[in-house]
């Protein structure tokens, strides 16, 4: 212990006794009984003093080891809200202001160095900090609380989401909180507590990023992404480096799940990365109950009501369905990983509808025209992604709240979760609770705050947990808390200067990297997919001569991106440059041997370059992945057709038309090859159903004239 530091410290000042009892100073952070981490910078202390003579305060903090006390005087400055960010300013929010309770309130921060002595004493043993108010030499008023700093480090830093609350119109069944002009505002960053701000690592993205999660080495990162054509089922797996790059090739598309529901897309609720990085589970086949508000305060609500778990194997690259979580009578959602990836842990409930006949939308959170659900947790094996039977956890089901948003301990002891009254995120009733991760009884967390507590995380020792809270401000804080083996917890710790006053902190997750293990994020798939979503718009527009150039910048930033080479390819043969347009499906089918849509592509190109017995062979393969295309079966019949083999071609044109009876240019192929076999009858058939189907299909029209007119002239 440093003794000089200690008496430049100690300087006491008279304090003459009084013959009243001091009038009560109220402290109000950190609270009574706080344990701080090692590492946190200094706090800032606050206190109202209920004595109105109170002109200045002594800071006192006396040690259970008996060490020299700590003797402080201050001014006692009042508190201030923070700076803020002028461009998160709208007309849909309001800048922060300080409750009349806070404004009351005066402030001490200690010295790095005389926080460094608490800290470090307070290890071992409670400190108590009597705060004494004093009006020239004379005692005023007083209180104390006790504190203690913990062995335990938090050891990694926070990596979280950084947003402007600048809400938007509502829209039935579209997750859109803020304008879409503050969408580039939206920040990442990363926390080490023990540093006084935050680093940025990532903004002003063209799309949207949103949920993510690490695997439990720190070395992979999953996060949601939103694709072109506003595909909200994309999510990027990429390796973690100080300086990570997400491109395309990192990027997944739960939209390919073979078991989708007919007409159905999915935003893929919620993914969690597994501990090994070798897996993602997401909610699929969902529906979503979603209400945007004007509140800034709480701004949207949106929960499932219905949809299964599913997972994606990094692997095979294949997506399925987890038996056990995959009943289409129950929502499934929320699945969350087991430190070993031996088991999930998700919340349940029965599947009903997001929007009941009748039933007017919520308007604000917590309304009671939001659709009731209450959601248990329940734990299913993984095996592999065989899943198992879901059993529910004791003490988070059954108990006539809503569960959600489990998270498992990284020791495999605990689960923490949110129960509210209804549905599940940013609710304002939410509150923490904590119960053994075999289940049992679950006790509602020393830490929370009076407002929704919610996106919690667990340090890689399982000592601490990160949460955000509107407890102090609609303006959500990130707060932290200790908790021992036993499970018990601790009043929470603010995080200071995570965000600009007037921004909101959100998603805060642990990220276990040592220190320069991640200094910035670039998503240069973003910057591709703004131009390909460019390319489709030029495209639609009738401007294929842009929408090449465009298809060409993408393929400059992702070479072997299939889709761009397949587009690619389609403008170039509708601008007849069959030969380069051929090239680039060739190209395409090098990057994904099983792009049905790509091989079909490169088959029509060969066969108007009358290479016809490879045509053929490509349009095979596609079969053995998709038998049933009628659209297949056409395109073989034609390349048979050119090879001379009408009865081949006829055969493969009748399956076309079996497969697909609406199906007009596949019923005048069949014409056709009927007509060279001069079977007119059939022919004419085959024609008039072509023109049934599709009146002003005028090439089955002149087929049906060329076919009539043969069959008078045999008559005569």
């Amino acid at each position: 212990m440093c003794r000089s530091l200690i008496a430049a410290l100690c300087g006491a000042a008279v304090i003459t006794a009084q013959h009243r009892a001091p009038f009560p100073i109220a402290i109000d952070y950190p609270i009574d009984g706080t344990v701080f981490p090692p590492e946190l910078t200094p706090p800032a202390f606050q206190w109202r003093d209920a004595a109105d003579g109170a002109t200045h305060w002594t800071i006192e903090v006396t040690f259970a080891d008996g060490s020299p006390a700590l003797r402080i005087q201050t001014s006692g400055d009042r508190m201030r809200i923070g700076d803020v960010d002028p461009r998160a300013i709208a007309e849909t929010n309001e800048l922060p202001r300080l409750s009349a309770q806070r404004a009351a309130a005066r402030v001490w921060r200690p010295h790095p160095q005389t926080w460094d002595v608490i800290k470090r004493q307070s290890m071992k043993g409670p400190a108590t900090v009597t705060i004494s108010g004093l009006g020239g030499n004379e005692l005023l008023s007083s209180g104390r609380i006790s504190i203690r700093t913990s062995r335990d480090p938090v050891g990694a830093p926070i990596f979280y989401r950084d947003v402007p609350l600048m809400p938007t119109e509502t829209e039935k069944g579209v997750i859109k909180p803020i304008i879409p002009s503050a969408q580039p505002l939206i920040a990442w960053r990363l926390r080490d507590i023990g540093k006084p701000a935050s680093r940025l690592l990532m903004e002003r993205l063209p799309t949207c990023a949103n949920c993510h999660s690490f695997s439990r080495d720190g070395k992979t990162l999953g996060m949601d992404l939103d694709g072109p054509q506003n595909d909200k089922s994309m999510y990027a797996i990429a390796p973690l480096a100080p300086h990570t790059s997400i491109r395309d090739e990192d990027v997944i598309v739960w939209n390919t799940f073979p078991g989708m529901l007919p007409g159905r897309r999915t935003i893929a609720f919620m993914p969690q990365l597994s501990p090994d990085g070798q897996y993602a589970t997401a909610t699929l086949n969902e529906e979503v109950f979603v209400a945007n508000f004007k509140d800034y305060r709480f701004l949207q609500v949106f929960y499932p009501t219905r949809g299964i778990v599913a997972c994606y194997s990094r692997a095979t690259g294949k997506i399925q369905a987890l038996p056990g979580a995959d009943d289409p009578s129950y929502v499934q959602t929320n699945a969350v990983w087991s430190p070993d990836g031996s088991y999930l842990v998700f919340s349940r409930a029965k599947a009903t509808d997001p929007y009941p006949e009748g039933r007017k939308l919520a308007e604000y959170a917590n309304d009671p025209n939001e659709p009731p659900i209450r959601y248990d947790l329940y734990r299913i094996p993984f095996n592999g992604g065989r899943g198992g039977k879901p059993e529910p956890i004791a003490g988070a089901s059954r108990n006539g709240m809503s569960n959600s948003f489990p998270r498992v301990s990284p020791d495999g002891r605990w689960i923490v979760f949110v129960q509210s009254r209804n549905g599940q995120l940013m609710r304002p009733d939410g509150q923490l609770y904590i119960v053994p991760a075999e289940g049992g009884r679950a006790r509602r967390m020393r830490c929370n705050t009076p407002l929704m507590n919610s996106w919690h995380s667990f340090s890689p020792n399982s000592r601490w947990m990160v949460f955000s809270s509107k407890g102090e401000s609609p303006y959500t804080q990130m707060y932290l808390t200790h908790i021992d083996e036993k499970g018990n917890d601790t009043p929470a710790i603010l995080i200071e200067n995570a965000t600009a006053a007037n921004r909101a902190v959100n998603l805060p997750e642990f990220l276990n990297v040592p220190p320069g293990g991640l200094l910035d994020i670039e998503v240069p798939a973003a910057e591709f997919y703004r131009i390909v979503d460019r390319a489709w718009t030029l495209a639609q527009k009738g401007d294929p001569t842009a929408a090449i150039a465009e298809w060409r910048k993408a393929l400059a930033m992702s070479p072997e991106d299939a889709k761009s080479h397949n587009n690619l390819g389609v403008l170039l043969t509708q601008s007849g440059l069959i030969d380069e347009a051929a090239a680039h499906y060739r190209a395409a089918l090098e990057a994904k041997p099983a792009y049905v849509e790509a091989r079909n592509n490169l088959a029509a190109a060969l066969v108007q370059q009358e290479k016809f017995g490879e045509a053929a062979e490509h349009l095979r393969r596609a079969l053995e992945i998709s038998p049933a295309s009628a659209q297949l079966r056409a395109n073989l019949g034609r390349a048979l057709a050119g090879q001379g083999d009408i009865d081949g071609a006829i055969g493969e044109w009748r399956r076309a038309v079996q497969a697909n009876p609406l199906f007009a240019g596949a019923h005048n192929d069949l014409g056709t090859g009927l007509f060279r076999k001069g079977r007119l009858e059939d022919a004419i058939a085959a024609f008039r159903k072509a023109i049934e189907i599709d009146p002003a299909f005028v090439q089955a029209r002149h087929n049906l004239d060329r076919a009539l007119a043969q069959k008078a002239a045999q008559k005569r």
